[in-house]
């Protein structure tokens, strides 16, 4: 009796311990819940990207004064190590800044000049090349451009009768609205970089306010550490990018300058400091310079050989600085690789245009940053990470 009621016991058991759940294992979650899941994120990003376009007026200053934030407070540390007043230290940078970015501004205002008054002439000597080849016969598109022009004036010219001909005339330029509209432009960009320059000064003058109230209201110990471990590295992160940036914008601005003006083109230095400034956007922005520079070379010297010539030094000087300059002084930790840099360039050139361009990879570096820390976020680090 006692023998079968043991054997029951024991089936019972192993029936419960087979229906029951592992401790071990965590729940499943239901089919509905992840797509409920899926569906919030892709709200959520799409809301973010969103705001992001709406809001750019707001976001753009304060991109742009964090980087400057970031490349001027190495330097205010320092004088205040040397007993200098932070206040004193970080106007006295914000003054060599601007006097500088006016310095070089001035410097190369007379060839930006040349530059736009040549224009006319260029299009018009560009325009004459393109319509003409050698040998006097019409081009394909001056054939074209006369097969236009000649179905135009037989539809103009077979107008039904009773029908009255109707000629829309060009609104007439004013240049009261033109001054007026451009004079807008200037002012409302002089007062963005004023409020750049003043938050900058604010975020300079208050370097470790904003860290201790951020770990402050951080909850647990653990993520305090987190977040000073993730604050301390976008700092050293963004200031070794901006540093090796400089160092090798210069790099490439005074080694273009150099090469063009040993090879005779005009306006030089004008086209070193682009080069110089068009490097810090990978591979789109040495594209924009050597094609402008074989345009500019062509339209100079006008034979294939120069235009060549002038180009292609250029778009050396640019890929030796990337292939052996910055990866030498660019460490592993800081490199992404190239789909996400190019997908970064896509993105936020979308979102914010030009100014994208020039500023899709330090964020693309504070994301991977970020993710890299937070470790719900490391696989997206390690997509990103080269």
């Amino acid at each position: 009796m006692h023998a079968s009621a043991s054997v029951s016991d024991s089936v019972q058991t192993s029936l419960t311990c087979a229906t029951s759940p592992d401790p071990a294992e965590p729940p499943a979650v239901p089919e509905s819940v992840r797509v409920r899941n899926i569906a919030f994120t892709l709200v959520s990003v799409a809301i973010v990207i969103l705001l992001l376009q709406l809001m750019r007026p707001v976001f753009l200053p304060l991109v742009l004064g964090a980087l400057l934030f970031y490349a001027l407070d190495p330097a205010v540390d320092r004088l205040q190590k040397w007993r200098v007043p932070r206040a004193l230290g970080a106007a006295l940078m914000l003054f060599l800044f601007i006097s500088a970015s006016g310095g070089a501004i001035y410097a190369l205002q007379g060839q930006a000049m040349t530059v736009i008054d040549q224009l006319p002439s260029a299009a018009r000597k560009m325009s004459g090349y393109l319509r003409r080849v050698p040998g006097g016969e019409p081009g394909t598109v001056e054939k074209v451009q006369q097969a236009a022009d000649a179905l135009q004036s037989a539809k103009d010219n077979a107008a039904p009768p009773g029908v009255t001909r109707v000629q829309v005339e060009e609104p007439v330029f004013e240049a009261s609205t033109f001054v007026w509209s451009t004079s807008v432009g200037i002012v409302s960009t002089v007062s963005q970089l004023i409020m750049v320059l003043f938050l900058t000064y604010f975020m300079l003058l208050s370097d470790q306010l904003f860290k201790r109230k951020l770990v402050e209201i951080v909850g647990t110990f653990s993520q305090k550490k987190v977040t000073v471990a993730v604050l301390e590295d976008i700092a050293t992160q963004i200031e070794q990018f901006l540093l090796i940036q400089l160092m090798t914008s210069g790099v490439v601005a005074v080694a273009t300058g150099l090469a063009l003006w040993a090879m005779g083109l005009q306006q030089a230095a004008l086209w070193g400091l682009l080069a110089g400034v068009f490097n810090s956007i990978p591979y789109y922005g040495p594209l924009l310079v050597t094609g402008g520079l074989a345009l500019l070379g062509f339209l100079q010297f006008g034979t294939p050989s120069m235009t060549i010539a002038v180009a292609g030094v250029a778009l050396l000087i640019t890929t030796l600085e990337g292939m052996l300059l910055t990866p030498m002084l660019m460490s592993r930790a800081s490199s992404m690789n190239q789909v996400a840099i190019f997908t970064g360039l896509l993105f936020w050139s979308w979102v914010w245009g030009m100014w994208g361009l020039l500023l899709a990879v330090p964020m693309m570096m504070v994301i991977k940053v970020v993710c890299d820390r937070v470790e719900p976020l490391q696989p997206v680090g390690h997509l990103l990470g080269d």
